[in-house]
C-alpha cells in the first residue's frame, strides 16, 4: 500500500465514522427552548464539532491501523478466479 492508498483510506474511514459520531448526543434548539428566529427547531444548539473531531479522529486511527495490518500483512487477500480461462 503506498502513502496515497493509506491517506485517502484513512480519509474515507474519517468521514465515515464522522458522520456517525455527529448525531451521538445531540441538543437541539427544540430540547434545549431556546429556537432562534429563523432557525428550524431541529437545529443543534451546540453541536460540539471540534470534540467529535478529535473523537473521530481517535476512533478512526484505531479503525485504520487494523484495516492497513491487515492489509499490509496479506493474511485477506482477493484472488481472482480462473473459472473464465478454464472455459476456453
Amino acid at each position: 500500500m503506498g502513502i496515497t492508498s493509506a491517506l485517502v483510506l484513512f480519509a474515507v474511514i474519517w468521514f465515515l465514522v464522522f458522520l456517525v459520531v455527529i448525531p451521538i448526543r445531540l441538543e437541539t434548539q427544540g430540547d434545549v427552548g431556546e429556537v432562534e428566529p429563523g432557525t428550524h427547531a431541529g437545529a443543534p444548539a451546540n453541536p460540539n464539532l471540534k470534540k467529535k473531531a478529535w473523537i473521530t479522529t481517535g476512533i478512526s486511527l484505531i479503525i485504520w491501523i487494523i484495516i492497513t495490518a491487515v492489509i499490509l500483512s496479506g493474511s485477506c487477500l482477493l484472488y481472482t478466479s480462473d473459472a473464465a480461462d478454464d472455459m476456453q
